[in-house]
């Protein structure tokens, strides 16, 4: 088992949360993942890292699975300008790599934000630490695992 898998199977149980935790063949897009575990594209949370422009702060939008992030939205809300943040600043902030990112377990805090859109599903999937993992659980469990702040950040259109 991978660091990064591990990482989230302990703040799942550290969090007292029962959850299954699915190994896919690829679930590194939206689309993969909604394929795999046979669920509705937007029940699959996107968990999108940007970087502060002038600075180290990361912060996660945990998007339904259609949707994408507007980064001016996303500037607003977090109070500085952002870019998305590159592969190797992932890895080294959160711990997990691009197509795997998870909304917990990371190697230091980050400020999160939630699509409200994800509130709508009883449950809904999000990646585990890996490309191949992914697990269930509630969206109103994952917003307080995570702290997210529910928000609209989506592009329009």
């Amino acid at each position: 088992m991978s660091k990064s898998l591990k990482r989230v199977r302990a703040a799942l149980e550290a969090a007292q949360i029962a959850t299954e935790i699915r190994e896919t063949g690829n679930a590194r897009t939206a689309e993969d993942a909604a394929a795999a575990v046979g669920c509705a594209l937007n029940q699959i949370v996107k968990s999108i890292i940007f970087q502060q422009r002038d600075g180290d702060a990361l912060a996660l939008f945990l998007t339904a699975g259609g949707n994408q992030v507007d980064p001016d939205r996303a500037a607003a809300l977090f109070g500085a300008p952002l870019s998305r943040a590159d592969a190797d600043t992932v890895r080294k902030k959160t711990g997990f790599a691009i197509g795997g990112v998870a909304p917990v377990g990371h190697l230091s805090p980050v400020a999160s934000f939630m699509d409200p859109a994800l509130m709508v599903f009883p449950v809904v999937w999000a990646a585990a630490g890996t490309p191949r993992h992914v697990f269930s659980i509630a969206p109103a469990e994952l917003q307080r695992l995570t702290g997210a702040a529910a928000a609209n950040f989506v592009r329009m259109g």
